[in-house]
């Protein structure tokens, strides 16, 4: 999601990769069955559901550098953002006859009903409104509002140039990642003071705030590990997930189904059985995305994707030569 005379920001795509693991092992019990709740979360009392703020702020971010994008490839830059959204809704749509839970047909919602019509705000408003819309969504213990909050979020970063410098930065993560600790640690206490004299009142404001800043320092730790020699490492084992997450995201819902009812594996009952087909999963989508890589430019719906937005066909394939 850059323009063709900018290169892709490789720390994008690995929080990207990194999101999606986390998304997959929170809703591959759900997945397998039919949305019905589990009564234990496959990751026990680490909390999985984290990489979903962590893929709203993405989007927020992809959003704003597609519209820089669009600006300077399209008369009408908006309009091939509206039509990207709309095409992401009828995706999501058909997506929720296998995965009832699925985000995408939010997300295009909460885009076209916030993210669309803020690219018209200046960037002081879009921070703004992010701050309010992200605390009201903490005090009502999350939903679409931190879906929008969080998109407004990434767009204000990629407005204010933070995500530019995204690469080049080590002080910033560190700095962010101790107050986003410190932050979680506070949060923690106070719920277990609340718990403490029987207090519920506000334990889900306080969930919420715990979980929004814990995805926080898993975005600021993977930045600073990028910074040092892992970062090859990461970039091989998260990168490619992250360039075909869309194709990654749904494909995953079609494994996890035919792995429960074609394979008849347990995966709804099981804890263990959910973990192995997780890994099997994740370990088939990266092996088929860096092969794909190789050889084309972006994941087969990613493509899709990108020809509806910008109404025209792209080349696919990678010259060789």
């Amino acid at each position: 999601m850059t323009s063709p005379g900018r290169p892709r920001i490789a720390a994008l795509d690995v929080l990207r990769g990194f999101a999606l693991c986390e998304i997959l092992l929170a809703n591959i019990q759900l997945i397998a069955n039919d949305g019905t709740a589990v009564v234990t979360q496959p990751m026990g009392d680490w909390d999985p559901w984290l990489g979903l703020p962590i893929f709203s702020l993405l989007f927020g971010i992809g959003f704003s550098l597609l519209l820089d994008s669009a600006a300077n490839r399209a008369h009408r830059p908006r309009l091939a953002l509206l039509r990207r959204l709309l095409v992401l809704l009828a995706i999501g749509l058909v997506h929720m006859l296998l995965w009832p839970g699925e985000i995408l047909t939010k997300y295009a919602i909460v885009g076209l009903l916030v993210l669309l019509p803020s690219s018209w705000l200046p960037r002081w408003a879009v921070a703004g409104s992010s701050a309010a819309l992200l605390t009201a969504a903490v005090i009502g213990g999350g939903g679409p509002l931190l879906i929008a909050g969080l998109f407004l979020l990434g767009s204000a970063l990629v407005r204010y140039g933070v995500i530019e410098k995204i690469e080049r930065s080590t002080r910033g993560p560190v700095l962010l990642g101790l107050a986003f600790a410190a932050g979680v640690a506070s949060a923690l206490w106070a719920q277990a003071g609340m718990r403490a004299v029987g207090a519920t009142t506000y334990l889900s404001s306080m969930s919420t705030l715990a979980d929004l800043l814990l995805a926080g320092v898993y975005v600021c730790v993977l930045l600073i590990l990028l910074r040092t020699p892992l970062r090859p490492a990461l970039q091989f084992v998260f990168a490619p997930l992250g360039r075909m997450a869309l194709t990654n995201y749904l494909t995953a819902t079609l494994l996890v189904l035919a792995a429960t009812h074609l394979l008849g594996l347990p995966i709804g009952q099981s804890l263990t059985t959910a973990y192995l087909v997780a890994g099997a999963v994740l370990a088939a989508q990266w092996l088929f995305s860096t092969l794909w890589l190789r050889r084309y430019r972006q994941g087969p719906i990613e493509w899709l994707w990108r020809w509806a937005t910008w109404a025209r066909r792209s080349a696919l394939r990678i010259p060789t030569g």
